[in-house]
């Protein structure tokens, strides 16, 4: 018996992300091989023609679990129905953009997209918010949707997340395969806090902890105030301090090498 088709919403569907997501979705990664969907792509006036032209790419690849597609700019035909929503969308940040001034500019977004969520959505919509700050968009959502259950509202900060195990990975030169419980604590912003006291590596001899051997040298380069944190704050406290600004620094140093990206803020 076939499936009914489920209703997925896409913000910011003809950025970068977006247009990498959006056949995946349609060809059944992401909800199974025998899940039909009916697309509904949400973008900015000006992202209007890129809209349309996924839209057109979408019908020339017939895929056959793709059973509609809806690309639009008006926030309330876009959340009509809708069963899932993945919230791409957001304020671009240039490299010397900061979190607090993104934030602005979000809270309108997202409050005009939850108030649409909240008249025009399934009742058992669920919610994965991927603009950055991600924690803050989330509760934003959930504030002005508060008919969809907290528990179907849900971000991603697995990339401050990777960061940090990449940046662990590098100084002990080992797989990040073998690096356990990195965990990150707080908003995707400079508050953030990558918590390394609980995180393990596999030797030869069995598990050891990461922080019996960070403390030799420097843990970050590039930072002109180095010399200033080790006289401040000690050694040991000024290395995972280091660290703590590599991982929180990160995304304006990807922002150099790359263009907007109003999804993930890098």
């Amino acid at each position: 018996m076939a499936k009914i088709p489920v209703t997925v919403l896409v913000t910011g569907a003809a950025g970068q992300i977006g247009d990498a997501i959006v056949p995946m979705i349609a060809r059944g990664i992401m909800l199974g091989p025998d899940q039909p969907v009916i697309l509904h792509l949400l973008d900015i006036e000006q992202a209007a023609e890129s809209l349309h032209g996924i839209r057109m790419e979408l019908t020339d690849a017939a895929l056959p679990l793709l059973k509609g597609v809806v690309a639009t700019t008006d926030v309330v035909e876009a959340c009509k129905d809708v069963n899932i929503a993945v919230m791409l969308g957001g304020s671009p940040r240039k490299e010397i953009t900061l979190r607090k001034h993104m934030l602005s500019t979000n809270v309108s977004i997202y409050k005009a997209q939850a108030l649409a969520l909240e008249e025009h959505a399934a009742a058992d919509c669920k919610v994965l918010v991927v603009a950055n700050p991600a924690n803050t968009n989330a509760l934003i959502l959930k504030q002005f949707a508060p008919s969809i259950p907290k528990k179907n509202i849900t971000c991603l900060t697995r990339l401050d997340h990777n960061r940090a195990l990449g940046q662990i990975a590098d100084r002990l030169k080992i797989h990040i395969s073998d690096i356990k419980n990195v965990i990150i604590w707080g908003n995707h912003s400079t508050t953030q806090y990558p918590d390394v006291n609980h995180v393990t590596f596999t030797t030869r001899n069995g598990e050891r902890p990461v922080r019996e051997h960070v403390a030799d040298d420097h843990w970050g380069h590039g930072f002109p105030w180095e010399c200033i944190l080790m006289v401040l704050m000690g050694f040991h406290l000024a290395l995972f301090t280091l660290f703590l600004l590599n991982v929180r620094k990160g995304n304006g140093q990807l922002c150099r090498g790359s263009r907007l990206m109003s999804s993930r803020g890098q």
